[in-house]
């Protein structure tokens, strides 16, 4: 049954039985190790842990240890963890005698189905309890089924694991082949265990099947139940020399002996090599390099397609009699019939061009032959003009060839000097308040309102900072982070912030004291109102202050939105805008500064800060109370 094509559908009756004698079960990890290799952690009661492999249109079965995982899960194994992870598997069930292993998975409120498919190239497709699909790992649209988010995968139809004996006797009867083909195909048993039912039944394989009995399709249909039951009970897993079986058949010699089937299947398929193939994808090519490589695998499949077509051409003159008659009795045919009613024609002849035909192309008129290699034959053109097609091929291969020798022998192309991208600023705990950087570097913050001023003194605050205040009611706490030289910015900051720009002042007193001169303890009956403090001591007083804010952009080294004194913001800012005292509202005055400011710079510029450059980000700088843009810089 399995053999080293793949798991065939009764290998798949005996994983079901035996992964059902698992439960119950929880989904742990999924790994996906590449487009055809899948592992999970499956774990099981008091601890136990199961590691299923799938290699989908192949195999799928428990192992002793799964590859390495990746370091990079895939898209689809990730879906698979969000939705299934952790889940309960309430059931594995196979579709029929088909080889289609179903997972039922309770997670939360609701139910899903993991449908592993093995057969053609496999998939793996997650369904609703309902079978309305999901997603799926390959997305395909058939003529008789489609594969896709919102269709139905369709459950339906015999299963020919449970047949009645006249169920069964009517499949068989109605064959007009032979005995082991009809049960090799029409019973899904495959050619090696339907020759196992013929000799259980002791019947000869090549029996004709409208001679069947009633007494001989007992025998038959006894054979068949007890191969379905060897297979669900897995009485003995072997590996002989034909492959590996859920249970020893009849005559057969076996190679080693295992005690569950999965054990057996481990080592009858060893792993893939995993870690070999990711080691390849982490090669880092130069582009120069990718392309040349390109180049010369372009060059090599040229090479075999101009063999190929050169040898077609001989072929076809070495066959020259046999193709002609193909040509001159297809041509003939398809006068009086369908391509479709020739084919089935084509199907039972016994006439030695017919033997030659591989198959036939309806809509391009079309047959391929069977000459030493599969050549495809028109039959609306003659001998020669089909080995015109073929010469025509190789013209076309040789020039595509030579072009790509050209495209190796010329110079790369000289390396293009990599522009820096230009980010964004990211956003630093002290962006919430007012801020700005001195000229010398050193970090200014001031509060918004009453509760930030207070937060800025309780939090913020240091032994060696600096706090200043404009001298006068209402106003930023303004805490200078450090040592700078440029009080004459920090002053200015905290005057523009506070209610003589309101007052419509152009210029106010500030004073500075320390840390410690700072408390929120009140004198002996007095109060102190949120964002207000005492101060004690000697203040240092900066008199005359003029009041202005200049807001500009920056793309050096970020893209950003500044804003403060002007002494400050003209050192870094490619373009600004100044403030002063006046009449527009703060979102009005904003509005016209970004205005302003993306006719000021360059499309370049205009286009890097499009994300940045916003009415809120200057409106963030932009003083309370009224304002004016000055028109004199």
């Amino acid at each position: 049954m399995a053999t080293k094509q793949g798991m065939s559908g009764l290998d798949l009756t005996a994983l079901t039985a035996e992964m059902k004698s698992l439960l119950p079960l929880w989904i742990g990890k999924i790994y996906q190790y590449d487009t055809m290799n899948f592992g999970f952690r499956l774990n099981g009661e008091n601890k136990a842990r199961h590691l299923f492999f799938v290699e989908i249109g192949r195999r799928a079965h428990t192992v002793p240890q799964l590859p390495p995982a990746p370091k990079n899960p895939s898209g689809y194994s990730m879906y698979l963890r969000k939705y299934i992870e952790g889940g309960k598997v309430l059931s594995v069930t196979q579709k029929s005698i088909e080889r289609v292993v179903i997972f039922e998975i309770g997670k939360g409120d609701g139910i899903l189905k993991m449908i592993i498919e093995l057969f053609d190239e496999g998939n793996i497709i997650l369904t609703d309890e309902n079978n309305v699909i999901q997603n799926a790992l390959k997305r395909r649209r058939f003529r008789e089924r489609e594969i896709v988010s919102g269709e139905v995968y369709e459950m339906s139809g015999p299963d020919l694991a449970a047949l009645s004996f006249e169920a069964f006797s009517e499949i068989l009867r109605a064959s007009d082949r032979d005995l082991v083909r009809t049960i090799a195909t029409s019973l899904m048993f495959g050619g090696v265990m339907s020759e196992e039912l013929c000799a259980r039944a002791g019947v000869e394989k090549e029996f004709p099947t409208k001679y069947l009995d009633d007494r001989i399709l007992q025998s038959l249909y006894t054979a068949y139940r007890g191969i379905l039951s060897d297979a669900e009970s897995i009485t003995g897993p072997v590996i002989d020399g034909r492959g590996c079986w859920p249970f020893p058949l009849t005559g057969s010699v076996p190679v080693s002996e295992h005690p569950t089937f999965s054990e057996a299947l481990s080592q009858f398929y060893p792993l893939p090599k995993i870690e070999e193939k990711e080691a390849a994808k982490k090669e880092v090519l130069s582009r120069e390099e990718r392309i040349r490589r390109q180049q010369e695998a372009a060059i090599i499949k040229f090479e075999a397609k101009i063999s190929e077509s050169e040898r077609a051409a001989e072929l076809i003159y070495e066959h020259y009699s046999v193709v002609q008659n193909v040509i001159t009795t297809l041509a003939a045919a398809a006068e009086k019939m369908s391509w479709q009613e020739i084919a089935d024609v084509l199907k039972n002849a016994d006439h030695p061009a017919a033997e030659k035909i591989i198959s036939v192309n309806p809509a391009e008129a079309s047959v391929i032959l069977d000459l030493g290699m599969k050549v495809t034959i028109s039959i609306k053109k003659s001998v020669e003009g089909n080995v015109g097609v073929y010469y025509d091929q190789m013209k076309k291969f040789r020039s595509k060839k030579e072009g790509a020798i050209r495209a190796m022998s010329r110079p790369p192309a000289p390396k293009k000097e990599a522009k820096p991208i230009q980010k964004r600023q990211k956003p630093k705990w002290y962006h919430r308040f007012r801020w700005f950087e001195t000229s010398d570097g050193v970090l200014v913050i001031g509060g918004r309102d009453a509760d930030q001023n207070e937060e800025l003194v309780r939090k913020y605050m240091e032994g060696g900072d600096t706090f200043v205040h404009a001298d006068v009611h209402g106003g930023s706490v303004v805490i200078v982070k450090g040592k700078t030289e440029r009080m004459d910015e920090v002053t200015a900051f905290a005057a523009s912030f506070s209610n003589f720009w309101k007052s419509g002042y152009g210029s106010g007193d500030v004073y500075a004291v320390r840390p410690d001169q700072v408390s929120k303890t009140p004198e002996s009956g007095e109060y102190i109102a949120k964002g207000a403090f005492v101060i004690r001591g000697e203040r240092k007083y900066y008199h005359s202050v003029p009041l202005g804010v200049a807001i500009g952009v920056v793309t050096e080294p970020t893209l950003a939105v500044i804003g403060g004194p002007e002494s400050a913001i003209a050192e870094r800012a490619k373009e600004m805008v100044r403030l002063t005292p006046g009449t527009f509202e703060p979102n009005d005055i904003a509005k016209k500064a970004v205005r302003i400011l993306r006719e000021s710079i360059s499309a370049t510029d205009a286009k890097l800060l499009r994300s940045v450059l916003s009415t809120e980000a200057v409106a963030a700088f932009v003083p309370a109370g009224g304002s004016d843009i000055r028109e004199d810089a």
